[in-house]
C-alpha cells in the first residue's frame, strides 16, 4: 500500500539559513505551487512490494561499472554499499572514513551487509537507496520526488523557526526527532530507545501532519546540489536519470539518526547535504511527492 499523500498549499516562504552552515545561504524568497507529499518516508515493506511487483534491482545490488570507476580494484567493484560503524572511542571528526565502511553485499535487504536483514523492521524507512532507486519507485507509484524547495516548504509547515517545532532542539525536554543521542560517533544512547532507524511516526508530526521530515533518514530531492542556494524557481519537471552519474550530487534534506550537534547539526528544515547519485548508505531514504491541483494556494 502506498503512503497517504498530504496536500500542501502553494505559497512563498523564506528559504535557507545563515546561522549554521554556509551552503544553506543565502536566505531568499522561494515560491512553490500547490502539491502533495507522502506523510512518511517509504518503508521497507513498501519498497519490498515494489521490488516484488517489478523485479527491480537497486544500485547497491549491481556490480560497479569499471568505466565509471577507473583505477578501482576489481574486488572493490562488487555489489555493496556504505555502512555506519561506531568507533571504539573519540576520533577526529574531520575524517568520516573512520566510521563509514564499504560492505560487500550491503543493500536495502541487508543494510549492514551479510548477516543483517530488515525482517523485523517492516515499518522502518528503507535505506541503502540511491537516487535512481528512489526515482524508479516514484515512477512505479505514479508519483515523483520533491524538489528541495518543496521539501523545505513542507518541513517548515509555515514556521520560520530554526527547527520545525520551534527555536530550540527540544520542546519541554521532549525529543522531537530521531537524532544521535550521546557522543558521536562512538556512543549512541538511542532516541526514545531506537539506535539507528525508528518506525515511521515514532516522533511527533509537524504542522502539516507529516512525520519524520526531520531525523530518521536523509531524503533525496530532485535538486542538484550547489555550494550555496541558486535563487530561482525550482522545477519538478526534470526527468530522473536512468543510470546514476557518480560525478553529480543531488541535494539531501532532513538529517538522520546520525546527526549530532558536534558533527552534523542538520536536523533542521534549512539544512542540506550533497550526495552523489550512485551513493546508498544506512541513513539515506526518500519519500514521494505529486502534483496537486486540488490543494489551495496561499
Amino acid at each position: 500500500m502506498l503512503t497517504e499523500l498530504v496536500a500542501v498549499p502553494g505559497g512563498s516562504f523564506r528559504m535557507g539559513s545563515t546561522s549554521f552552515y554556509p551552503e544553506e545561504a543565502p536566505i531568499h524568497t522561494a515560491t512553490v505551487s500547490a502539491f502533495a507529499i507522502e506523510r512518511h518516508p517509504v518503508t521497507n515493506a513498501q519498497f519490498a512490494a515494489f521490488v516484488a511487483a517489478t523485479g527491480y534491482v537497486t544500485i547497491a545490488e549491481r556490480p560497479l561499472d569499471p568505466a565509471l570507476y577507473p583505477g578501482v580494484a576489481e574486488a572493490d567493484l562488487q555489489p555493496g554499499a556504505l555502512v555506519f560503524r561506531p568507533t571504539p572511542g573519540p576520533v577526529n571528526l574531520q575524517d568520516w572514513r573512520q566510521w563509514w565502511d564499504w560492505a560487500p553485499g550491503a543493500s536495502w535487504r541487508a543494510p549492514f551487509g551479510s548477516g543483517s536483514d530488515v525482517a523485523d523492521k517492516p515499518d522502518h524507512p528503507v535505506v541503502q537507496i540511491a537516487y535512481p532507486d528512489a526515482s524508479a519507485y516514484a515512477r512505479w507509484a505514479g508519483r515523483r520526488l520533491p524538489t528541495e524547495a518543496e521539501w523545505e516548504y513542507a518541513a517548515r509547515a509555515g514556521s520560520t523557526a530554526p527547527y520545525s517545532w520551534g527555536d530550540a532542539p527540544m520542546v519541554g525536554g521532549a525529543l522531537m526527532a530521531n537524532t544521535w543521542q550521546g557522543r558521536f560517533p562512538y556512543r549512541n544512547d538511542g532516541a526514545l530507545g531506537w539506535v539507528g532507524t525508528s518506525p515511521v511516526g515514532t516522533f511527533p508530526a509537524n504542522g502539516y501532519g507529516l512525520v519524520d521530515m526531520i531525523g530518521n533518514v536523509w531524503e533525496w530531492t530532485t535538486t542538484r546540489f550547489s555550494s550555496h542556494h541558486v535563487v530561482q524557481q525550482q522545477s519538478a519537471c526534470c526527468p530522473p536519470p536512468a543510470d546514476p552519474d557518480p560525478a553529480v550530487n543531488q541535494t539531501l534534506k532532513g538529517g538522520s539518526h546520525l546527526c549530532a550537534p558536534e558533527y552534523c547539526h542538520r536536523y533542521r528544515p534549512a539544512a542540506r547535504s550533497p550526495q552523489s547519485q550512485d551513493s546508498s548508505t544506512t541513513h539515506i531514504g526518500f519519500r514521494c511527492a505529486a502534483d496537486s491541483r486540488a490543494a489551495p494556494s496561499l
